[in-house]
């Protein structure tokens, strides 16, 4: 079982910066696609970005490139998702998402294994 794991989330005001990371078991970390969704309240679930294994395809949504920077760390096992200055609206739950596909997807129903969420709340 590939279980998630995700930290970092907290209180970021705009102009600020905060970092998400995603931890996933060693064994199967280097196998693995994975992506950042986030869920705001009253608001269906959407993809924020994804990364393949070996990092070969790095695709964000529209609205997040260049705002956001997704990164593989195979020495941590984990993927961080770095966010400069976050507005108000990026405010909601993010959930990190991996599959064994080899490609990243903008659709939740193509990754097997979720974690749990972190809230990240920005302010003004």
């Amino acid at each position: 079982q590939v279980q998630l794991v995700e930290s970092g989330g907290g209180l970021v005001q705009t102009g600020g910066s905060l970092r998400l990371s995603c931890a996933a078991p060693s064994q199967f970390f280097p196998s693995l696609t994975m992506a950042w969704f986030r869920q705001a309240p009253g608001k269906e679930r959407e993809f924020v970005g994804g990364i393949s294994w070996m990092s070969l395809f790095i695709t964000y949504a529209n609205f997040m490139e260049g705002h956001f920077t997704i990164a593989r760390d195979s020495a941590e096992n984990t993927i961080n998702l770095q966010m400069n200055s976050p507005k108000l609206d990026d405010t909601a739950v993010y959930y990190c998402a991996a599959t064994f596909k080899e490609r990243t997807s903008e659709s939740a129903a193509d990754y097997d294994y979720w974690g749990r969420g972190t809230q990240v709340t920005v302010s003004s």
